[in-house]
């Protein structure tokens, strides 16, 4: 049984005349004759009953006619789909980010996007950097804000950098240089350093140990954490001093200061990444979005 016995039987139904059908189809009579024959074989009842005058259903017909008209509804509404999710219009989409490493335009970014993706089921997962990577390659999310990937995950994962944030020192208010307007990293090379974990987010780690490097020290790390909120922390409690990329939570901790940095090469990239084997047009089309909002300064 194929599509076309189904249009041809509805539209037997509607003209009540093979001949009116065969013209509203613009086939043959005979064509629409021998398609009937071959769907109430197929069906093994009789569906219609032709007269010299009019075609009608007979009562197996008509209760067949309402389960064809569906089916060719949803035949309908398949195509109509299939062509919206070619256009990036539906799906599911699973986007990962991790605390401290998206600034606060965000979720207007996400209310952007769901706004204009209605039909787009949209879930949001945090976790921390290297999480996310492994979360890349096993399909557990599609897509995510994070940094650069390591050079051996890069041959799965593609990324795009959409902006650099600026590492910033964060020093207790009492200390020395904590109402400088710049600072000159080797000013800390006495200091003890609260630093993120390399097997969380290796960029930044990486990239502390660059900048003390460069200004001629090694630092003396006194403590690793995980996220920069317990990095906050350590600082706070005195454990040391420390050094993150900017964000604009931390505006609300009164009793630290968070200093800029005059090396040039003070930042590290937040950066979308994706797979290539998992990209489609609507990662494309949310990856666009969010580059604009980069732009426009809304990110």
């Amino acid at each position: 049984m194929e599509l076309r016995h189904l249009r041809y039987l509805v539209a037997v139904a509607e003209q009540q005349s093979f001949s009116r059908a065969a013209a509203h189809l613009h086939v043959s009579q005979s064509a629409i004759s021998e398609q009937m024959a071959d769907l109430e074989d197929e069906v093994g009842v009789r569906l219609l009953e032709r007269g010299h005058r009019r075609t009608a259903l007979t009562e197996p017909g008509k209760i067949f006619l309402e389960h064809a008209q569906r089916v060719l509804e949803m035949s309908r509404t398949a195509v109509v789909e299939a062509q919206r999710a070619e256009r990036g219009q539906v799906g599911t989409l699973r986007i990962g980010f991790f605390a401290g490493g998206v600034g606060d335009g965000f979720p207007a970014l996400i209310r952007n996007f769901r706004d204009t993706h209605p039909s787009v089921e949209l879930t949001l997962m945090e976790m921390h950097v290297t999480e996310q990577w492994r979360a890349l390659q096993d399909g557990r999310i599609d897509l995510a804000f994070t940094r650069v990937p390591e050079p051996q995950m890069r041959r799965e994962i593609r990324f795009e950098v959409i902006q650099h944030d600026p590492m910033v020192a964060i020093l207790p208010l009492n200390h020395p240089r904590a109402s400088a307007k710049r600072l000159d990293l080797k000013d800390l090379s006495g200091e003890r350093f609260v630093v993120s974990s390399r097997g969380t987010s290796p960029s930044v780690y990486d990239k502390v140990i660059e900048l003390c490097m460069t200004a001629g020290f090694t630092p003396e790390i006194a403590s690793v954490s995980t996220v920069w909120s317990s990095v906050i922390l350590m600082v706070q409690s005195g454990e040391g001093v420390s050094i993150l990329p900017y964000n604009r939570q931390q505006i609300g901790f009164r009793d630290l200061a968070f200093v800029p940095l005059k090396a040039k090469n003070a930042f590290v990239e937040l950066c979308v990444c994706w797979t290539a084997r998992r990209d489609r047009v609507l990662l494309r089309n949310f990856r666009e979005m969010a580059k604009e909002h980069v732009r426009t300064g809304r990110l």
